[in-house]
């Protein structure tokens, strides 16, 4: 189990809120269904590609938000036999989207409601893994393609730090209030939940591999920058009463570069046999090792 924050189980947490919740809202009256009713785990999921699946089938909604039907958050309510449980996760969603709707992945269908809409004074677990696209990490790696070996091509890295800056870094620095926000807010929709954050998993081993193009260099500059999102939000959960669940160092080993029945991450060329098409993001064997680390860390 890999959870920072207090070691009491949450589950048996949730089980004391829900029960708790069922006492406030009519006491012996609750006795029977309605009471077990009561008790029931309500669980909604937020997050953006890394926690919807994206690429992975089957997808329950390709245009509008690439949830796949076997991610993380799925595995984790069928797991814990939740009540209630509403993914509201979405692939390209940024922390604005708790907040705003977002238009469809594909341009076509309706755009999906805020993603904090989902929760309510019900909600007694929440998860999150969001992040990653306000520093635009996703986006930016895929400019790190590089079919021809040094020293032909040009280094991603050098192209953003030049002229001495560096902005994702900086992406990161404004990210740091923006994210305790958002944790208040969903306490305060949800006062009585267990609010998860869930971070990113393991990429690439130091230096890459030659199966990958990208230079060696240039995979150790994203690797920093991602260990410092997943720092990011490990100090913003526990500053914001929060839970973190680590899924960096459970993926080591099992990353681009792993053999194709080991990868639960995408290389920029996802390997042949390999369960998902998304580069860079979980495949199907990923979705399940986050949910098994977020399953622990509540047990």
């Amino acid at each position: 189990m890999r959870m920072h924050g207090s070691t009491t189980p949450i589950t048996r947490r949730l089980a004391h809120t829900a029960a708790a919740a069922a006492l406030t809202l009519g006491g012996a009256a609750l006795a029977g269904p309605a009471a077990a009713d009561e008790a029931a785990i309500h669980y909604v999921a937020l997050g953006d590609s890394f926690a919807a699946g994206a690429g992975i089938f089957p997808e329950r909604d390709l245009d509008t938000c690439m949830r796949s039907q076997v991610d993380y958050p799925t595995l984790v309510a069928a797991q814990l036999h939740a009540g209630t449980f509403h993914d509201a996760t979405c692939g390209g969603a940024t922390l604005s989207n708790l907040y705003r709707p977002q238009p469809p992945v594909t341009g076509r269908g309706a755009a999906s409601p805020p993603q904090l809409d989902a929760v309510t004074p019900d909600t007694t677990l929440v998860t999150m893994t969001m992040g990653g696209n306000d520093i635009g990490l996703a986006g930016q790696a895929l400019h790190c393609f590089n079919a021809l070996p040094q020293p032909f091509g040009r280094s991603c890295t050098a192209a953003f730090t030049a002229g001495g800056g560096d902005g994702m870094g900086d992406r990161l620095t404004a990210l740091i209030p923006t994210y305790g926000r958002a944790l208040d807010d969903i306490h305060a929709r949800a006062p009585r939940a267990t609010v998860v954050v869930v971070g990113y998993p393991t990429v690439s081993p130091p230096g890459g591999c030659p199966q990958q193009p990208v230079w060696p260099a240039d995979v150790d500059y994203l690797r920093g920058v991602l260990d410092r999102l997943n720092d990011l939000l490990r100090t913003a959960a526990a500053r914001h009463d929060a839970r973190y669940v680590d899924t960096a160092a459970p993926s080591v080993g099992h990353d681009m570069c792993a053999a194709p029945a080991q990868q639960w991450v995408n290389g920029l060329i996802p390997s042949f046999g390999t369960p998902s098409i998304a580069p860079l993001h979980p495949n199907a064997l990923g979705e399940q090792a986050m949910a098994r680390e977020v399953v622990a860390a509540l047990g």
